[in-house]
């Protein structure tokens, strides 16, 4: 079989997420596996992914019919369907970029990105972030997103992509937090 992107559909596929998520939450798995694999902080419900997948649809790498990777869709609508992630968007009002507000621009967020651990390093996040651009280039100026510094895989994985580090700060949570954005347009 051979891995295929896609947005997320059904109920099981955003259940497959969930699935993937639990495996990758940075509170279930030991320090060496944080610092070496990369992690997850937020934790879903079925019904906020179900909302967020209504605005825009997630996108999925599928290996049959499991899940493998995904990459979260959210849209400045989706700033209080996380509640957790309400900062993010504060963030998100002041940062500047190319001499506005991100807030003056019409951007997507990629709420959170998970690949499958036998699947790291083969391109499935490559094949995922494609899927992305060519789903949302023509509607987005640009996709935005915060990674915890302490995720140093997600971080070289992102800028590898094409990301660029717009903006750091920490949160209430005193977790360090980097601001990136791919630029769409331009």
């Amino acid at each position: 079989m051979i891995p295929y992107f896609t947005t997320a559909e059904t109920i099981a596929d955003l259940e497959g997420i969930l699935v993937l998520q639990g495996i990758n939450l940075a509170t279930r798995l030991e320090q060496e596996e944080i610092r070496s694999q990369g992690f997850v902080t937020v934790e879903h419900t079925l019904e906020m992914l179900r909302s967020l997948n209504e605005q825009e649809r997630h996108i999925i790498a599928k290996l049959g019919d499991q899940i493998i990777g995904y990459v979260l869709a959210m849209t400045k609508k989706s700033r209080a369907e996380v509640p957790v992630l309400l900062q993010m968007f504060e963030e998100f009002d002041a940062v500047p970029f190319m001499g506005k507000p991100v807030s003056a621009y019409n951007y997507i967020v990629a709420g959170q990105v998970c690949v499958a651990k036998p699947f790291r390093g083969t391109g499935i996040l490559d094949g995922c972030y494609q899927f992305y651009r060519e789903r949302y280039a023509q509607k987005y100026d640009f996709l935005i997103t915060e990674i915890a510094r302490a995720n140093t895989r997600s971080l070289n994985a992102h800028h590898r992509i094409g990301f660029r580090h717009v903006h750091s700060y920490t949160d209430s949570g005193h977790t360090e937090w980097e601001v990136v954005v791919w630029h769409w347009k331009g």
